[in-house]
Formats: C-alpha cells, structure tokens, sequence
C-alpha cells in the first residue's frame, strides 16, 4: 500500500508541521498504516492547491486562532478552490519561543515571525523589546533565517525549530495568554479520500455568500440555525474580493452534516443564501501542548 502524503506550511519546523507530525503519528497507529510522508509547501495556498491538483493525499492547514481569530489565507483558499472537503479538526495548544543569539534584550532592532504568533505575543513583545521593529514572514520557520545571519534580531518559533535551526531559545511561553491554542483542519478532495469515515461526525463548517444591501440577508440564514437550536461554534466574515461590501459568512455548526435536523436546515439555507458551501463534516481531535 502506498503512504498517506501530507502537505503542509513549511519549511520544516513550522507549528504546521508540529500539527502535522502530531496528526501522522495519531493517524498511523489509529489505522495501523504506513508512516505518512510530509511535504512542505512555502504558502498556505499552495499547500492547498498541491491537494487540488491531486499531489498529496491530504493537508493540514491552521484555521482558527484563539488569539488572534480565523486564519485568512485557509478560508479565502477553501472559499476560492472547489472538491475539497473538511475531513477532520484538531487543536493543539502551542507554546511559543522567543529565539535571539543576543541575551541582551535591549540591543534586539527587529522580530521576525508569521503574523499570527506577532499579534499573540503583543503583550510580552510590549514590555521585553518595545524598540524592536516587528516584521512578519511567511512562516515562523522561515524567520529564523535572519536569526542566523544577525545578533541583534530575535525571532517568535517553536521549540523544535529552533533545535533544528540549532539555535538559542531566551524566553519560553511568551504568548499572551497561557491557554493560547490553534484549531487544524484535515482536508482531503471529495471524490477520493484516502481514509475511511472518522466517525460519527459532531461539526459540520459552512460557507456562503448573502444578498448585499438587503435588511435581514445575514439573520435569514443565521435564524435557519436558531429555529432548530443548532448552535454555531464561530462565524465569521471575509472580504468575498469582488467589490466593496460583499462579504463571505463561514460558520461551524455543531451537528454531523448526515443528521437528519442538519439536512432540513440545509435546504432552507439554500433559500436564504446566494452560494453556499458545505466544507466538511467531522470530528475533533485533542492533542497535547506542542
């Protein structure tokens, strides 16, 4: 049988590959399979599109942030790409790692990192460098580059980056808050996931697109929810970048998408929404702090 592959945000040593790994090892002793390959990807929208266009068996990509909210780049790429599907979530606690070859804060100029862990870790970057210049990358892996070169700049990691880096962590946990976790998805391609049903399905992700300039286009499809007391987990909207106030809503509901309620609701929610997508239904995974 041939591994599972596994596309992911690289390169290696990112949180994403942390999930990734995590995810591989569960998914090989749950299904007693193969070791999965990893692939690094440079982008978030190109680890979705290597699944697309059928070079990978899955991707793991960041979603949800309990910081610093939705990961945009996983929903404009889920929005915009067609055949993909949700086949299961995860979240993970992370601890981040404040890595400089200095011990002298105040000489730091700049911190390179992912914009996301920049905005998580605003309260300490705050009070331990206030001067340095905070500058985000496409990963934090990639920040650790500059680390390398230079004395005086610091960078936010995980742990096993900087080991593979072979470089000096000066400060642990530095995130804002101590319970700061992110949320993965699995994606696989509808027509041909590699995996068997993960079992009885509890969420079920959403998306769609309203009428614009319409009194009550959101609460239309909102109240298709609350009449049968399915409650939503999140919602949120994006920019649908096709002109100024069109917007995409993407909510987690939490029903199995085969239930028979969800079903019902489903067809009034066609009624009440312009496009609608269904991006998965699945179960949640908890893993231990990374």
């Amino acid at each position: 049988m041939t591994p599972l592959s596994i596309a992911y945000l690289g390169p290696p040593g990112t949180y994403t590959e942390q999930a990734a790994l995590n995810y591989a090892d569960w998914l090989q002793r749950k299904h007693s399979c193969d070791p999965p390959i990893l692939k690094p990807e440079p982008t978030i929208a190109q680890t979705v599109l290597a699944l697309a266009q059928g070079n990978v068996s899955l991707a793991v990509v960041p979603v949800e942030n309990s910081l610093e909210g939705g990961v945009s780049l996983t929903l404009d790429s889920l929005w915009k790409i067609e055949d993909l599907k949700v086949y299961q979530a995860f979240i993970l606690p992370i601890n981040h790692m404040f890595i400089t070859q200095t011990t002298d804060f105040s000489q730091i100029v700049a911190v390179y990192s992912h914009p996301q862990p920049l905005g998580q870790c605003q309260d300490w970057l705050s009070a331990t460098v206030p001067q340095a210049q905070l500058i985000p990358t496409s990963s934090t892996a990639e920040a650790l580059k500059y680390v390398m070169d230079q004395r005086q700049v610091g960078a936010i990691a995980s742990e096993r980056a900087a080991w593979l880096h072979q470089l000096p962590i000066q400060a642990r946990s530095i995130q804002d808050h101590p319970d700061n976790c992110t949320k993965f998805w699995v994606l696989t391609r509808q027509k041909d996931c590699p995996l068997q049903s993960p079992g009885i399905a509890t969420h079920t992700s959403l998306a769609f697109s309203v009428d614009q300039n319409i009194p009550g286009a959101l609460l239309s499809p909102l109240r298709v929810f609350a009449q049968r007391q399915i409650n939503l987990s999140r919602i949120e909207s994006r920019p649908a970048k096709t002109a100024l106030g069109d917007y995409v809503f993407f909510v987690d509901a939490e029903i199995g998408e085969e239930t028979a309620l969800f079903q019902e609701a489903l067809q009034d929610l066609y009624r009440s929404t312009n496009v609608l997508k269904v991006l998965g239904s699945y179960n949640l995974v908890s893993f231990a702090r990374l």
